[in-house]
Parts: structure tokens; sequence; C-alpha cells
């Protein structure tokens, strides 16, 4: 498996590890729940560097409006936004988070297991584009620090420039990126998260990966695992590869549609126009249960009273801040099961009954 840079400070802070994606990754320190709680309250840091990087240089918005389904041009520099990379067919090959540095300086970030994959794809797309797509995941760590306190804390780390001004965070939008120095370290930081909170993404380069973790852990802030990245990621209702989203799965299945650009041409438009206004075949539903019996991935789905499956949970857990099951789950489509719809979830044997609720579970306060 392959490791990233801190990962021997990972092994000093006591961390218990886990293959994703084909990296050996931290999923814990110490408690999950804690660390989850942590994010929630206060701040958590994260080591997110399995994370892949792809820059693309030139020609590079007319490019990006082609090989993705949204129309990333439409960004003003500094920007970001968050789309998909499809098949000719629909189905997804990875979502993405695209950032708009200029018009001929994108940066994207793609999920670890998917990286060859969305490589692959963009360098069969770039004919008739004057573009340099450069896999740069190797010489960058992409740090997650998280939480209501993460900008406060960040802010008091970032150095005064050369003129003696220090780049105020209050101006970094949700979904924004900028250049700025911590510690007198370049790095690129970006208003973007998978945790429903406030929070940020810190771009760096390796060398100097392990001197930014251990300057905000040194402000009292938690290590934590992809354990709790995922019980919060579940509660914002943010989807994961693998699990809401797959090849055989377009944007349309996981009510995602609005994403998508229909006024420009793009890799899969046309599959995808093909479903507008039809009903798919299944449908991501955001569920609620009662208890403290969670389903899990898997375990199948009924109408009340029936003995027929209706479809399976994709991601559950019994909500750390909630306190009651929630679960994501592809049910038939052709049911439209409106919200407060009654279900039920065979966990281990027992039916235990879930409701249909609005996506997503967990919003933070403003």
């Amino acid at each position: 498996m392959q490791t990233t840079t801190l990962f021997e400070k990972h092994q000093s802070l006591g961390a218990t590890f886990t293959d994703f994606g084909g990296w050996n990754m931290p999923v814990r320190y110490g408690s999950d729940l804690d660390e989850h709680h942590a994010v929630r309250n206060s701040a958590g840091l994260f080591d997110i560097s399995h994370m892949a990087e792809i820059a693309i240089l030139g020609d590079a918005e007319e490019f990006l409006d082609f090989a993705v389904v949204s129309k990333v041009s439409a960004l003003a520099d500094g920007r970001a936004k968050y789309t998909m990379i499809c098949e000719a067919d629909g189905g997804v090959i990875d979502d993405l988070i695209v950032y708009r540095i200029s018009a001929k300086d994108y940066l994207i970030i793609a999920n670890a297991s998917n990286r060859k994959a969305v490589v692959k794809a963009l360098e069969h797309r770039k004919h008739g584009f004057n573009v340099d797509i450069r896999d740069i995941s190797d010489d960058f760590s992409l740090l997650a620090f998280q939480g209501p306190k993460s900008a406060e804390i960040l802010q008091s780390l970032i150095t005064a420039e050369a003129d003696g001004a220090k780049y105020d965070l209050s101006n970094l939008k949700y979904y924004a990126i900028a250049p700025a120095d911590v510690a007198g370290i370049s790095v690129m930081i970006a208003r973007t998260g998978y945790t429903g909170e406030d929070g940020f993404e810190i771009l760096v380069a390796n060398s100097s990966a392990e001197e930014i973790w251990d300057l905000i852990s040194q402000q009292g802030v938690s290590p934590c695992g992809l354990a709790s990245r995922d019980t919060l990621r579940l509660e914002a209702g943010m989807p994961l590869y693998g699990h809401e989203l797959e090849s055989d799965l377009t944007p349309f299945e996981a009510g995602l549609e609005k994403i998508i650009s229909f006024d420009k041409d793009f890799v899969g438009k046309d599959a995808l126009q093909a479903k507008v206004g039809k009903t798919p075949a299944r449908k991501l539903y955001a569920l609620k249960g009662e208890g403290r019996r969670a389903a899990r991935a898997d375990y199948e789905i009924f109408l009340p009273g029936s003995e027929n499956p209706i479809g399976k949970v994709t991601s559950g857990v019994l909500s750390p801040t909630l306190g009651y099951p929630i679960a994501m789950a592809y049910l038939l489509g052709e049911l439209d099961l409106p919200v407060g719809s009654k279900l039920e979830a065979d966990v281990r044997g027992t039916k235990v009954e879930y409701e249909v609720v609005a996506m997503p579970f967990y919003k933070r306060g403003r």
C-alpha cells in the first residue's frame, strides 16, 4: 500500500490504519466519537494526501468545459465548483472539485482510487485542445482543517506579506481558493471540505507538510482519521464514490443533475440529456431510523409489511451528532417516495423502522 508523507507522524501519534483505495491511511487516533465531536464543536485536522491533484494548463477552461459536466469556464478566478467527469454513457468516473486559478490554470482534486481513471479520461479528451495535463499528486500533501474554530486558528498562523499585510481569511468565500503564507511557508488555502462544517483544505509541498501539520496541531487541534470523516460527511449528506456514486450510476440517480450544464458540449451529454424528465430505475434517498440500531451498507430496505426489498443502504451509521440512525439508500425510482414515507430496514434479521427525510441530515448553524 502507498503511504503519505505524514505516515510516520501518524504512527507516532498512535493511529490505527486501514487500506483506503490502496493507501495505508489513519482511520482513528483514539475515539471515533471524540474526533467527530471535535470537528463539530471546535476543529480537527485530517491528512487527505491520498487525494489526487491534477493541474490543467493552457486552454484549460475550454478543455474542462468539454471534459466535465459543469460549465467551469463560468467560474471567476479563485473560485471552485463541485462537478463530475462522466463516460460517454453518462456513468460517473469520479466526482471532482475543480478550482480556477486563472483561465489557463485550473486545479482538479479527484478521489484517490480514481486517480488513474481520471487522468486517463482527461488525456483521451484533450485532442484538439492545447492543454498540458499534469498529475502533481506525488509532489504535494493535502490537509483538511475543519470545524467552527478553524478560521480563527488558521488566521493566527498566517504570516504577514512583504508589505506588512496578512491575508484575511474572512475574504475567502466558500468554494474559493487563494495563496497564503503560513509560518513563512507558501500554501494554497481552499475554503472547501467534506464534513459539513466551515473549514479549509491546505495544499502544501511535501517538504513542508509535517511543519504545517505540527503548527496546527500545536494550537490544541485534534488529529482525526477517516472513520470520523465518514460519519461527518454522511451527516452532511455528501456522497462517497464507491457507495453513492459508481460508474454504472449517473448524476440523475444521485439527485445531482443540477450540476450538469446542458448549454455546452461535453462527454456524456447525449446520454444524460436523454434522461431528462424520465424516472430513474434507482433513486438516492435520505433515511432516518428509530432507536440505536443502525442499518449499514448493503442492508436491505422494505416497504412496511413487505418481504420484497426495494433497495439497499449505501452508507449508514448511528449519527454521533443527532443521536439516531441515518442512512443513504438507493431505492426503486418508480416509487417516488415523499418525505415522511415509512420504511423498514433489515438490521441483522430484525426489521427496524426508518423514514424518508430531506437531505442533508445535518446543517451547521450560520
